[in-house]
């Protein structure tokens, strides 16, 4: 039982550095980091105008960059043994593929919005666990945009971070091919420290919701249950499907707008839970953002919990490794619990006292033994800060 490390900045700063200079001969210009996130709770609802409530982790993902003499771009990992190689114009829509289509992806977008990107060489180094739902694909792309928006000479100010985000999820939605809504570029750009980001997709407004967490007494435990994931591989797209044809038949322009009523009055039995979870998940984001206001923990664990159960009965995006946290968390103590991401696997995220933590770890870790599955991580979060250089 151990927690997976997000590691010292300056420390994987310097490994980026030095695997750059291995790789290309030649110095990093600059490093940039941009963190991983979990989701709190409104899960699927970014793509249907709704609300959510992620945290970035202290979890990131580091990226070097140095500009070419010529139009070429080099992406290479740390994590990884195939690099891609080509031209910024040739690596939009079926060119880069991989991994690497979420970085080249970026440099891409960033010329077809009018950015005066160079070629260059990029290194991609992190600790964001991958297809753990826990935003690692984000993460590199915002590493990426930052550093290569400081390379241009551009300020990362407030207005050049909200510009980034449209351009990252260009990258993962046009070139990577992951239909996503934008929560987790929105964080990895915009987060700050201690706190969530609240979002609200149907106006575009974003801002920060106090935890105390510490003064509490308690912390958030993320559980990845390794489980891979990814929201390429189609259920995140039918679900997308699935919503956008019961914002049709219900005749409003996105699921934000549907009234319980009407939906609980549809024919079809698919789309009417498909879009329950989303209208009362948006209901639980609104309600746990009261909640931490009030300081009422209890009501936070209880609508994690409810959240949960509408993702696993209604949305149909759990499996058996997740509920085993969920379930096994509570019994040992947990306030709450809930799968977070875009499911099908990947991870869950527990409120629990830290008197309980090690309890509630052993416990989960045993019954994964008990049902014959892959030993899970832990990543305890302290909430973390947005994208930025690493100096």
């Amino acid at each position: 039982m151990a927690f997976l490390d997000p590691g010292d900045p300056v420390e994987l700063s310097s490994a980026t550095r030095a695997g750059f200079r291995a790789r290309y001969g030649a110095d990093a210009a600059l490093v940039a980091r941009a963190p991983g996130r979990v989701n709190l709770i409104g899960e699927h609802t970014d793509y249907n105008a709704g609300l959510c409530l992620p945290v970035a982790l202290p979890h990131a993902t580091y990226a070097a960059v140095a500009r070419r003499a010529d139009d070429r771009v080099r992406v290479a990992s740390l994590e990884a043994d195939d690099t891609w190689e080509g031209t910024i114009a040739g690596a939009g829509p079926g060119g880069a593929t991989g991994w690497a289509a979420y970085a080249a992806g970026v440099l891409w977008a960033m010329r077809e919005a009018g950015h005066d990107v160079p070629g260059v060489d990029v290194l991609v180094h992190g600790t964001v666990p991958l297809g753990a739902g826990l935003s690692s694909s984000a993460a590199l792309e915002c590493s990426v945009a930052v550093a290569v928006a400081a390379l241009t000479g551009r300020e990362l100010d407030l207005e050049t971070r909200r510009a980034l985000v449209p351009l990252c999820m260009r990258a993962e939605s046009e070139v990577a091919g992951a239909p996503t809504g934008g929560m987790d570029q929105t964080v990895a750009l915009l987060a700050e420290p201690g706190t969530a980001l609240l979002l609200d997709f149907g106006d575009d407004s974003n801002r920060a919701v106090p935890l105390g967490l510490e003064d509490a007494e308690l912390t958030l435990l993320v559980t990845d249950t390794r489980v891979s994931h990814a929201l390429h591989d189609g259920g995140y797209g039918d679900r997308r499907a699935e919503c956008e044809a019961a914002a049709a038949a219900l005749g409003v322009a996105s699921l934000r707008e549907a009234e319980l009523s009407a939906v609980e009055a549809l024919d079809d039995d698919l789309l009417r839970r498909r879009a329950r979870h989303i209208v009362t998940e948006n209901d639980r984001v609104a309600a746990t953002v009261t909640a931490l206001g009030e300081g009422d923990w209890n009501a936070v664990g209880r609508l994690l919990l409810a959240s949960h159960v509408s993702m696993r009965d209604d949305f149909e995006i759990s499996c058996d490794e997740l509920d085993t946290v969920v379930t096994t968390a509570v019994e040992a103590g947990a306030l709450g619990s809930r799968m977070t991401g875009g499911g099908f696997g990947g991870s869950a995220v527990s409120l629990v006292p830290l008197a309980r933590l090690d309890a509630v770890m052993r416990a989960v870790d045993t019954a994964f033994v008990a049902a014959g599955f892959r030993p899970p991580a832990h990543l305890q979060v302290d909430p973390a800060a947005r994208a930025e250089l690493v100096p």
